[in-house]
This record gives structure tokens, C-alpha cells and sequence, in this order.
């Protein structure tokens, strides 16, 4: 029995220090960091350094989820505190949804970084290269593991660090590592981004959703007395501080401030446009960070901290109401993210950008799918509720992670065949790649949702968690994006498979080495399987949600709340990605329309092309009135701090000179007093004027 701030918990009697999990990793971006220091600098080392640490966290992590699937959970408090005068220990708690992600996590960045040794072979910067992709995966294993908020988001900065130098790996800036058409221009802003400039914006991005984390954190602190997750549901469940806040008016918008990091690191609207730029750095990057860790990170927020504000649910009825709000917002978020996304891929021809768009995109059915439980808290118990979000959120998330590795390592392949990034430059790669044409169409047809593989089974879970909750309008949005995401992944597929390409290149394609090729072979051939066994796998994952996170629901009626059946929406969705794959395979394949001369002579469609190409304009509009409206602000704020300064260096010293002048007078008693206070004001006023005029 281990006790933590009032909260008791079972204990896994494993002597295995899990903590391994992200320490290994650690200890390997140390000793990398080290050996760079010391001169040795063989890629190989680095490399399968880096390989082999991941590996064994790997290991580790799935032997946590066999003990927590078999056991219960993992809690393995620190000794000692790390923040005394905040009772912050380095503390391990492993229920069933910190194992899966920790074997998410793990398993995928090991199959990347195996990928990453070919590669990233001869880059001037790959010793670089793996410490960071070492530390990031270390940061992401801290951050999904650890007990207490002040740990994790140690894990969550680290993994934002790691990921600015990650993005802007190639700071030299070439024109081929780019994103965007070179000179395109929005409203008058560039719409090409460079490496360096790409790693800037996502930190900066993500910074503005931390400070909001930062303040909920220290909000929660101040309420609760403590930063441990388990004590702060205990604390939920009894009422406590959600209903403190409740009383005030003020949980919904608490809430709100505080998952404001995970709206931004998993890329929602309105802070999506870091991630479409991340493409700047490696493929193996953005296979990293934009399918199985980083962005993956807010929804792991969300999925861990919706049960504990679930749970206040059922102590007041104010609480309930307030939460059903919160939660409503960000399933309409995620909704309207999805569906925009969704669009801005329908016209790209940058083949890592329409992966990045689609992304984000299913990053939206994510969050629909742990909010609008939430959401339907009226609806459902509170335990009924969470095991729902959670459920559908998570496999929603593992779905996603494997199936959209596979399509990035793909990508990576097929870019360096092209070497361009542009599949108007690609063309009838599946006559020389029957590997990789298998797998970019497994791959594919996971992420379009197609029956039996995974990312059918897990979309319709996340459609069907709007639906439970009379969300009909997100609903709406879910069913009408998972017709454009079959849209443009069939484009993306006919153009880089089995039509010519415009514009005739040098390319000579051929299968990816075996350390490249095995990795999205074995990925593409999981989102299969994981599909076909998806019924019986359920059982596991609904099991890890309601027998390990102390929800009160048992796995049976997880299922029974999540039984798979085909209803009008099920057929609805069908019906409209059918539809959406028939008219696509029409237009490329039968009628092989040319877009490219439409959209030149057509006024109306270059504008509607422009307007999705352009991305809505959202990054023109943030640039004209945040970066522009701080820029003029700065000005004033400038010419403010010029006066100040001459005021300090200038004025006070005469002021002060004049004053004491006047004093020593009065106290000789002089006549002339009066001069020198005339004097004084009169000197103040000119100083004034002069500034102003200025």
C-alpha cells in the first residue's frame, strides 16, 4: 500500500524500477552528449547508441503493460522528494493508459530510429541528430509516465526543446529543405518557410498554449495542495476543488486555460499552423513528431486528465453543467480542426504537407472522441462517460500512430527517389516498389477508414462518441471529413503510384534499403492486423481503461457501451467515403482531368484552389494582426521607453538638482527662492515639450 497526499493505491509488487523507462533513453542522449564533447564522433556509435537505449526502454515498456494488464497498476513513488517545499517526488505511475502510450511511444520510435541509421547516413549533422532524437524520446517516455504534473511537464518541455532543434535540423537553410512554393505569397506574407524559421514556430506556437498549462497548474496547486494526478482525482471525486471552482462560475474557464498546452501541442485550432511547417526537418522527424509522440502529446493530456475532472461530475450537478460546457468547446474544436485540415490536404502537392494537414486533421477525431463523452455527461454516468472518451480516444490515437509512421517513412523514400518533395514530380512508383506500393496502400486505406483495417474500427468509435452525446453538429463535421480524408489520400496515392508524372525528373525508383524498408513494411502490415484482431483487442483496451483507472466501470460494460454495430451513421460514413473514392478515381484515373490548366483559366476555381492552397489564410491573418499588431506596439512601446529613459538619465537629475537648489535657498533664507522655483517648473515643462516633439 503506497500513500500519496491523503490518496492510497495499490501497488504493483514488480521490483523492476520502471522509472528505466525513460531513464535508459536519458542516460543514452548523456553519454551521446558526452562522447560529441569528448571528439568521438563515428556515425555508428551515435546511431545504434541511439537505437539500442530506445530498444530497451521498449523492452521495458511492454513488459509495464503486461504487469498493469495483469496485476493492475504501477505506482512507484520516489523516496524522497525532489521539490520539497512543494512535495513533488520523481514518481512512476503506470495505469493502463500510461502503459499503452509508453509502449506507443517506444515501440514506434525504436522502429524510426532503426529507420533513421540509413537514413540520416553521411549528414553533416546526424551525431546531433541522435541526441536530440534520443532526448526527445526520453522527454515523451517521462512525460506519459510520470506521476505528478510538475514531472510531466519537465517531459512535455523536453520534448518541445528537443523538437525546435529536431525541426530545424538543416539550419543552413537550402531551398529543398523548405515548405511551400518558393515566393508564394498570402495577403502579402510568405508562404515558404525555411528550417530555421520552422523550429522558431513551434516553439513559439507551443510556448503560448504552456503559459495557459502553467497557470492551471499553479490554479490547481493552490486549490488541492498538491500536483499528484491519482490525489488530484481522489480530491475530484469527493468534491473538492472542482466544486469550489464550480461555485465561483469558474471551472469551465479554468479548465479551458489549463488544457490550452494540450490544444497547442497536438496542433487545434487555432494553433495548427506550427505543425503544417514542421515539415522542415527529417522525414524520420516528422514520422516522430507528427505520428507517434509529440502531437500525440496534448490528447495523452487530455485523455489523463478527463477522467479526473469526470469524476467531480458526480459529486454536483453545477460541476456536471460546467464540464459538459468545457468539454462541448473542445470537441467543437476538434471537429472544426478535422474538417479544415482536411480541406487545405484536398490541394496540396507537397506529399510530407498533405501528410501534416491529415494529421492534424485526425488529431481532431482524437479530441471529438474523449470530449464529446465528456460532453455527454448528462447522458451517461460519469464512469460510463470517461471510459468512453478514453477508449475512443486511445485507440483512436494507437490506430493513428501506426498507420501514419508508416505513410511518413514512406514518404521519406519516396522524396529522396523523386528528390523532390512534390508529387507533381512523382509517378508509377509501384512498377519498381511492390513493397512499398503495399504498404503506402495499407497504410492508406487505414487512414481512409476502410473496413477490416484499424483506422476503421477506431474512426467509427470516435464518430460514435459524438453521436452518444447528441453532438449532431461535430458529428456532422467527423462524417463529412472522413469523406475528404478518403479524397485526397486516394489523390495522393493514384498521383505517387499509378500516374505519370507532370513534370519528367531524373529519378531512377527502387526499393528502400532493408533498415528503411522493413520498418513501414512492418508498420503498414500492423494497421492490417491490428484491424483484423480488433475485436477480441478491444477487450484489452477497454479492460486497461476501466480496471486500471479507477472509474468504477468494468471492461464488459465498457464494451457494451462500445459495442460495434452498423448504424445510419456507420452507413452514412461508408456511403460517403465511397462516393468520395468513386469520383476521385473518376477524375484522376478515367477522365484524367487536368486540374492544373483548370485552375489557370478559371478565375473562380484559382480562387477557391488559393483560398484551401493558402490555408484558409489563417497563418497570413496571424502574421498581419499578432506579429504585425505586436511590431507596432512594440514601436509605441519603444518611443515610451525612449522618454522614460531620457525622463531617468535626464529629467530627474535636473529635477532633483532644481529642487535641492531651491531647498538650500529656502533654508538661507534668499530671496531669490522664488526664481528658482520658477525656474524648476520651467525647465520640467521644456524637457516635456522637447520629449514630446521628439
Amino acid at each position: 500500500m503506497i500513500e500519496t497526499s491523503g490518496l492510497i493505491l495499490e501497488a504493483n509488487s514488480s521490483l523492476m524500477p520502471w522509472s528505466l523507462i525513460w531513464g535508459i533513453p536519458y542516460l543514452g542522449a548523456a553519454i551521446l552528449a558526452l562522447l560529441y564533447y569528448l571528439g568521438y564522433k563515428n556515425e555508428k556509435v551515435f546511431a545504434w547508441g541511439s537505437v539500442l537505449s530506445i530498444g530497451i526502454a521498449a523492452a521495458i515498456a511492454v513488459d509495464a503493460l503486461y504487469q498493469v494488464l495483469a496485476k493492475g497498476p504501477i505506482y512507484a513513488a520516489s523516496s524522497k522528494p525532489w521539490i520539497a517545499w512543494l512535495n513533488v517526488g520523481i514518481g512512476v505511475y503506470l495505469d493502463g493508459l500510461g502503459a499503452f502510450m509508453a509502449v506507443i511511444v517506444s515501440v514506434l520510435s525504436f522502429l524510426i530510429a532503426v529507420y533513421s541509421v540509413e537514413y540520416m547516413k553521411g549528414d553533416w549533422g546526424v551525431q546531433r541528430y541522435f541526441f536530440f532524437f534520443t532526448f526527445f524520446v526520453a522527454s515523451m517516455l517521462l512525460l506519459v509516465t510520470a506521476d505528478n504534473l510538475v514531472l510531466m511537464f519537465v517531459g512535455w518541455e523536453g520534448t518541445g526543446l528537443a523538437s525546435y532543434a529536431l525541426i530545424g535540423h538543416w539550419y543552413t537553410d537550402e531551398e529543398d529543405k523548405w515548405v511551400g512554393v518558393p515566393g508564394r505569397k498570402a495577403l502579402g506574407i510568405p508562404m515558404y518557410f525555411t528550417p530555421s524559421h520552422s523550429g522558431v514556430r513551434a516553439i513559439l506556437f507551443t510556448r503560448v498554449g504552456d503559459i495557459g498549462m502553467i497557470i492551471g497548474m499553479a490554479a490547481l496547486y493552490l486549490l488541492a495542495g498538491t500536483f499528484s494526478i491519482p490525489a488530484l482525482a481522489a480530491q475530484a471525486s469527493a468534491g473538492g476543488w472542482m466544486v469550489e471552482l464550480a461555485s465561483k462560475g469558474a471551472l469551465t474557464a479554468l479548465l479551458l486555460v489549463f488544457t490550452l498546452g494540450a490544444l497547442a501541442k497536438s496542433a487545434q485550432f487555432p494553433f495548427q499552423e506550427w505543425l503544417v511547417t514542421a515539415m522542415t526537418g527529417p522525414t524520420p522527424v516528422s514520422a516522430l513528431i507528427h505520428a507517434a509522440t509529440m502531437v500525440k502529446a496534448g490528447v495523452y493530456f487530455m485523455l489523463r486528465m478527463a477522467p479526473v475532472f469526470l469524476l467531480g461530475a458526480a459529486v454536483s450537478s453545477l460541476v456536471a453543467g460546467q464540464l459538459a460546457s468545457y468539454f462541448t468547446i473542445i470537441a467543437i474544436l476538434g471537429g472544426i480542426t478535422a474538417f479544415m485540415l482536411a480541406t487545405m490536404a484536398l490541394v496540396s502537392n507537397e506529399l510530407k504537407l498533405i501528410l501534416a494537414y491529415s494529421t492534424a486533421s485526425q488529431l481532431g477525431y482524437m479530441f471529438i472522441g474523449v470530449a464529446a463523452a465528456g460532453a455527454a455527461i448528462s447522458l451517461l454516468a460519469p464512469g460510463e462517460a470517461a471510459s468512453l472518451g478514453v477508449v475512443a480516444g486511445l485507440s483512436h490515437l494507437m490506430s493513428h500512430a501506426i498507420f501514419k509512421a508508416a505513410l511518413f517513412l514512406i514518404a521519406g523514400w519516396l522524396i529522396h527517389v523523386a528528390h523532390s518533395r512534390f508529387i507533381d514530380h512523382m509517378g508509377n512508383y509501384a512498377k519498381y516498389m511492390k513493397v512499398t506500393a503495399v504498404s503506402l496502400w495499407l497504410a492508406g486505406l487505414s487512414l481512409m477508414a476502410i473496413p477490416p483495417l484499424s483506422g476503421f474500427f477506431t474512426k467509427e468509435l470516435t464518430l460514435k462518441s459524438a453521436e452518444e452525446a447528441h453532438l449532431y453538429s461535430v458529428l456532422a463535421l467527423g462524417v463529412i471529413t472522413a469523406g475528404l480524408t478518403a479524397a485526397y489520400t486516394l489523390r495522393m496515392i493514384l498521383r505517387v503510384l499509378h500516374l505519370p508524372p507532370r513534370e519528367e525528373t531524373h529519378a531512377h525508383p527502387h526499393e528502400a534499403p532493408p533498415l528503411m524498408l522493413v520498418p513501414y513494411a512492418l508498420l503498414a502490415l500492423t494497421a492490417l492486423v491490428l484491424g483484423l484482431v480488433w475485436p477480441w483487442f478491444s477487450h484489452d483496451v477497454a479492460k486497461a481503461v476501466s480496471d486500471t483507472l479507477g472509474i468504477g466501470v468494468s471492461a464488459e460494460e465498457v464494451l457494451t457501451i462500445l459495442q460495434l454495430h452498423f448504424t445510419g451513421v456507420t452507413y452514412t460514413t461508408l456511403g460517403w467515403i465511397g462516393l468520395n473514392l468513386a469520383i476521385v478515381y473518376l477524375l484522376y484515373m478515367v477522365w484524367k482531368v487536368d486540374f492544373v490548366k483548370i485552375i489557370r483559366e478559371n478565375v473562380t476555381a484559382r480562387r477557391i484552389h488559393d483560398f484551401l492552397y493558402d490555408r484558409w489564410y489563417i497563418n497570413s491573418i496571424i502574421y498581419i494582426v499578432i506579429v504585425g499588431g505586436f511590431a507596432g506596439l512594440s514601436i509605441i512601446l519603444g518611443g515610451i521607453d525612449h522618454i522614460i529613459d531620457l525622463a531617468y538619465h535626464a529629467a530627474i537629475p535636473v529635477l532633483f538638482a532644481l529642487g535641492a537648489a531651491g531647498l538650500r535657498a529656502l533654508h538661507r533664507g534668499r530671496s531669490d527662492y522664488y526664481l528658482m522655483l520658477y525656474i524648476y517648473f520651467a525647465s520640467t515643462l521644456m524637457l516635456f515639450l522637447y520629449l514630446a516633439w521628439r
